[in-house]
């Protein structure tokens, strides 16, 4: 996105400020280092490095993203049940995306900072242009949406609006409520077909990679193998190009759930507790000697 873009969005927006802090001058074309991590660095990945994505909704978590060097940093969504105690993503408003968008671009990051446009915020191509601006003017570089060709008139006028999106296929949290659950998608013929027109009409809408989420590996593989951008998969197999996992369950802190794609090596929560516990403990002794 060219810098005199990002600078009317962000000023439109109040948040100038911003702008100039990320060194978004007026009127010149966007030059950024070669360490920096672009839409089209991810979509160069594809069949060449695989892409680790994490989520990232505070300054203190972008800034250990940052030092490990992620690629891809998505300030999600599931933010609403990891940080807000929320029963799923629908409760989540752009207003809060907005707060946390901004704490994550604060710290700068290497990688590229995606954001998700929330539940009922592009239900129209004017509102998802409108929701997708919002986003860019916090902080995010690229905005996320949940569907396939239902959503593409909205896709396309965020794309012909400058702004890169990464698709989001197979389990919709958006739509558990309408689904009663979070269900494995390509688990018979339809859809699989309609899974692989959804990739499809993605890529070609320009889209810089796509989520798949909770798609059988076999459909998973065979979208990967169709589709000249990247897919990111969570728990969708490992033939994919790249995988992506809320960091709480990758580091085991997450409070009630882990779900079995993420595999932590270890429960860090566990050693967290024993910390606070100890260092409790101490204080109580030390007042009382």
């Amino acid at each position: 996105m060219a810098r005199s873009q990002a600078w009317r969005l962000a000023a439109e927006f109040g948040q100038a400020e911003f702008a100039l802090e990320r060194g978004l001058g007026r009127g010149e074309p966007c030059r950024l280092s070669e360490t920096q991590e672009t839409p089209q660095t991810i979509l160069q990945r594809k069949g060449r490095e695989p892409i680790a994505a994490l989520t990232a909704y505070d300054f203190a978590m972008a800034r250990l993203l940052k030092d490990a060097e992620v690629p891809l940093l998505l300030v999600g969504d599931s933010l609403g049940m990891v940080v807000l105690g929320y029963p799923d993503t629908t409760h989540v408003s752009l207003e809060e995306m907005e707060h946390h968008v901004r704490a994550v671009a604060r710290a700068k990051p290497r990688g590229l900072v995606v954001a998700d446009l929330p539940f009922e915020t592009y239900e129209t191509p004017a509102q998802a242009v409108e929701s997708a601006r919002r986003l860019v003017a916090a902080g995010a570089e690229a905005v996320k949406a949940e569907g396939g060709r239902t959503i593409l008139p909205q896709l396309e006028a965020i794309h012909a609006d400058g702004i890169p999106f990464l698709g989001h296929l197979g389990m919709l949290p958006q739509h558990v409520l309408d689904e009663g659950g979070y269900r494995i998608k390509g688990r018979n013929g339809a859809q699989r077909e309609a899974l692989l027109a959804d990739a499809e009409a993605l890529s070609q809408a320009g889209a810089f990679g796509i989520v798949l989420e909770l798609v059988t590996p076999t459909v998973a593989a065979e979208i990967t193998r169709l589709i000249d951008i990247p897919t990111i998969g969570i728990g969708s197999g490992k033939i994919c190009d790249g995988q992506i996992l809320v960091t709480t369950d990758l580091l085991g802190t997450s409070p009630d759930f882990i779900p079995k794609h993420a595999q932590p090596v270890e429960l860090i929560r566990e050693r967290m507790i024993g910390i606070i516990r100890g260092w409790r403990e101490n204080l109580t002794e030390s007042i009382n000697e």
